[in-house]
C-alpha cells in the first residue's frame, strides 16, 4: 500500500478528495489531516458574516468527503515535515508516515506575532468564534469602534459585511468603523472603476479610511502605526493579505522569499519531488498571481490528477495560472461589484450572480440529503 497524506482541507484538497471518491486510487492508503471537521469556503465568508448564509451553507464537511474518498480524517494540525524519515509531525508530537504528501493549509492573515490582541481572519475556524463573541458584545453596548487592518478586497469586503450585520439587530448604539491600509490606494491590483465604486460605498457608509499607515502594534484602545500615530478603536480585526504559516520555515522544503512553499508547474515542491502543495500556502516559480481562492479552486483538478499520476509513476501535467481572474466583491448587503481586467459591473444582479456561482461550487461537495 502506498501512503498518501493530505495536509489541510483547503479548496484544492476538497477537489482531490472528491475525485478520489469518483475514481479510487487502488492500493493507496489515504489520510487527511485537518484541525477542524468543516472547512470554510472563502467566497462565502463575507456573506456568512453579513448574515446572508448559515454556517452549513458556507462550510464543507471534511468527514463526509474523507469517507467518500476512502480516507481517514485525523483531527490535528501539522507542526513540521520530516523529509528524511518521510513523516508528517503533528502538534501533539505524533507522526504519520507518507510516500506522497500534499499540503493545502491556506495562509494566515497577519505576519506571525504582528497582530497582538487583534482578531485575525485566518485561520477561519478561529475567527468565527471571535466574530460571534464580538456580535454578542455589540448587542451589549460595546464595542464603540472597530478598526480593520487591510485595504485589499478581503479587508474591504469583510468590513462592509461586519457593518451590515451589526446594523441588523439594533444595538444600543451605532458602531463606528475604521479601515487602515499601508498602501497608497485601496484594492490594489483591481481597476480604477472598481476602486472608485468602493471608495464611494465606504464614503456613503461613513467609514473612516487611513492610507499609507502600517500598524505596528495593537493596544486596548488603539492601533499604533509605525509613524507613532494612534488610531482609536476598542476592537481591531486584522485582514491583510496572505502570510505564510510560520511552521513552514521549520521544514527542509524550498520556500519563496515570503515563506510559501515553492513549486513547479506540476504543483510539486522544487526541493522534494514526493511533496506537492497548492492554494495560498504555495507559490509556482516563475509566475506572479494573487493569493486567491479562485486560483486554489483551479489548481484542484490538476493536483488530483498529478497525485494519481505520481502514485502510478506516470508523467505529470502542468498548471499555469490564468493571467486574469474575475473578482466578485460584495458590499455588505446583497449588492456586489465585479471586476475583470479593466471592466467593472455593479448592482444587486452581480450579488445574485456571485451567489449562484458560490452555491454551485458548494453543491459539488455536499453530502447527499
Amino acid at each position: 500500500m502506498k501512503r498518501l497524506v493530505l495536509v489541510g482541507g483547503g479548496h484544492s484538497h476538497v477537489e482531490v478528495l472528491r475525485q478520489l471518491g469518483v475514481r479510487p486510487a487502488a492500493g493507496t492508503d489515504i489520510t487527511l489531516v485537518s484541525p477542524a471537521r468543516h472547512t470554510s469556503y472563502s467566497g462565502m465568508l463575507p456573506g456568512l458574516v453579513a448574515g446572508h448564509y448559515r454556517y452549513n451553507d458556507s462550510h464543507i464537511d471534511l468527514e463526509y468527503l474523507a469517507r467518500f474518498a476512502g480516507a481517514r480524517l485525523v483531527r490535528s494540525r501539522a507542526r513540521n515535515i520530516d523529509t528524511q524519515r518521510k513523516q508528517l509531525v503533528l502538534t501533539d508530537g505524533a507522526t504519520i508516515d507518507y510516500d506522497l504528501l500534499a499540503v493545502d493549509i491556506g495562509s494566515i492573515s497577519a505576519p506571525p506575532g504582528a497582530a497582538g490582541d487583534a482578531v485575525t481572519v485566518k485561520p477561519v475556524e478561529k475567527f468565527l468564534p471571535a466574530w460571534n463573541a464580538l456580535m454578542q458584545r455589540a448587542r451589549a453596548g460595546e464595542p464603540r469602534k472597530i478598526l480593520v487592518v487591510g485595504g485589499g478586497a478581503g479587508g474591504v469586503e469583510l468590513l462592509l459585511a461586519m457593518q451590515h450585520r451589526l446594523a441588523q439587530p439594533a444595538a444600543p448604539h451605532a458602531v463606528g468603523f475604521v479601515l487602515v491600509s499601508d498602501g497608497d490606494r485601496l484594492l490594489p491590483g483591481l481597476n480604477s472603476g472598481t476602486r472608485k465604486a468602493f471608495h464611494d460605498i465606504l464614503s456613503r457608509r461613513g467609514i473612516e479610511v487611513h492610507l499609507n499607515c502600517r500598524v505596528e502594534r495593537v493596544e486596548s484602545d488603539a492601533a499604533v502605526t509605525t509613524q507613532g500615530k494612534r488610531i482609536a478603536a476598542d476592537t481591531v480585526v486584522w485582514a491583510t493579505g496572505a502570510h505564510a504559516p510560520a511552521w513552514l520555515r521549520e521544514t527542509q522544503l524550498k520556500l519563496d522569499a515570503a515563506g510559501f512553499i515553492a513549486t513547479d508547474e506540476h504543483l510539486r515542491s522544487l526541493s522534494h519531488p514526493d511533496i506537492f502543495a497548492a492554494g495560498d500556502c504555495a507559490t509556482i516559480e516563475g509566475y506572479a498571481y494573487p493569493k486567491s481562492g479562485v486560483y486554489a479552486v483551479r489548481q484542484g483538478p490538476v493536483l488530483a490528477r498529478n497525485l494519481g499520476r505520481a502514485l502510478a509513476n506516470e508523467p505529470l501535467i502542468n498548471y499555469r495560472p490564468q493571467p486574469r481572474a474575475l473578482a466578485l466583491i460584495s458590499s455588505g448587503g446583497q449588492y456586489a461589484v465585479a471586476a475583470y481586467g479593466g471592466l467593472t459591473f455593479k448592482g444587486a444582479w452581480v450579488w445574485r450572480w456571485k451567489d449562484h456561482i458560490d452555491r454551485k461550487f458548494m453543491a459539488r461537495y455536499a453530502a447527499p440529503a
